[in-house]
């Protein structure tokens, strides 16, 4: 794979960017339902597996957090600028955002928005320059910010057939229970190939402060994210492909769904239960719309 330059047209946040992402998923559960048992998400109607924006984004802050984000004080504050606002941490988010305005001297006040402390907690937390973040929630109202990375679901190519496996463990749960094993579950899906689509908007990402910097970690955990969220319940998740379409004009050379459709995934001849990657070829097109460059971040 190589290296990120932030230099290459790919990190410049002056210009828009549409990427395709291609992941698969072996004999686990990318994304439990928590109204369906925790059972792996599907489409009813095509039975395609179905994989949350959410969820990639927290693989997305979890990475960041992971390998960026080990200067934090008591209130995730990052003073190098890659704090995580929406993280496990025990601090509610407004008293992060108190926090923020405190430092400015700001009054408090829930009517009228605040530009300088979006503007603050922009600089703090890499997660709102890029996602956004509702920020009125509290005593100080800082408004909303959106963000300048949107994210779909991602859905797999084919119908995915979950399992939902009894499995028994020797560990009892309650005291006084002469039984030797329990009885529980593990929803799996065998083998799933999954595609997202994304967008970077230059318009936003110059409201919320990215950088060249901001958005070459954003590839870096793109591509690495799924290599430090390993458990045994999601099984064995691998990144299959990075394509950012890179647009010459702010706003745009081409509309983004014209340039996806240059991505596509077929099944090998004669294949009908896919289990693996080799089972698939993806075929890029040659030609591209005048002002747009593709490049492939994984190889």
């Amino acid at each position: 794979m190589k290296p990120l330059d932030a230099q290459a047209i790919y990190c410049d946040p002056e210009r828009r960017h549409d990427f395709v992402l291609l992941f698969d998923v072996r004999d686990g559960n990318p994304n439990g339902d928590p109204d369906a048992g925790n059972l792996p998400r599907v489409d009813p109607e095509t039975m395609q597996g179905i994989i949350t924006d959410v969820c990639l984004k927290r693989k997305i802050r979890n990475y960041v957090d992971l390998l960026y984000g080990s200067d934090y004080n008591e209130l995730d504050h990052n003073a190098a600028g890659y704090g995580i606002f929406v993280r496990d941490s025990g601090v509610a988010l407004n008293t992060k955002i108190r926090d923020a305005a405190e430092q400015l001297g700001a009054e408090k006040g829930k009517k009228r928005e605040n530009p300088d402390i979006r503007a603050e907690l922009c600089k703090r937390y890499y997660d709102i320059r890029m996602f956004g973040a509702v920020l009125s929630t509290g005593d100080y109202n800082a408004g909303q910010v959106r963000g300048p990375v949107q994210l779909t679901f991602a859905r797999s190519i084919d119908p995915i057939a979950p399992l939902d496996l009894s499995i028994t463990r020797v560990a009892i749960t309650r005291e006084g229970e002469s039984k030797e094993t329990e009885m529980g579950r593990k929803p799996v899906v065998p083998y799933g190939l999954y595609r997202a689509h994304g967008f970077f908007s230059p318009a936003l990402a110059k409201q919320t402060g990215v950088s060249r910097e901001d958005l070459r970690l954003f590839w870096e955990a793109m591509l690495h994210m799924l290599e430090h969220d390993r458990s045994a319940a999601r099984g064995e998740m691998t990144l299959r492909g990075l394509y950012v379409f890179s647009h010459d004009s702010p706003r745009g050379n081409a509309p983004a769904h014209l340039l996806f459709e240059r991505i596509t995934v077929e099944r090998a001849n004669g294949m009908e239960a896919p289990r693996a990657f080799s089972d698939y070829r993806v075929v890029v097109a040659d030609s591209l719309p005048d002002g747009v460059q593709l490049n492939r971040l994984d190889e």
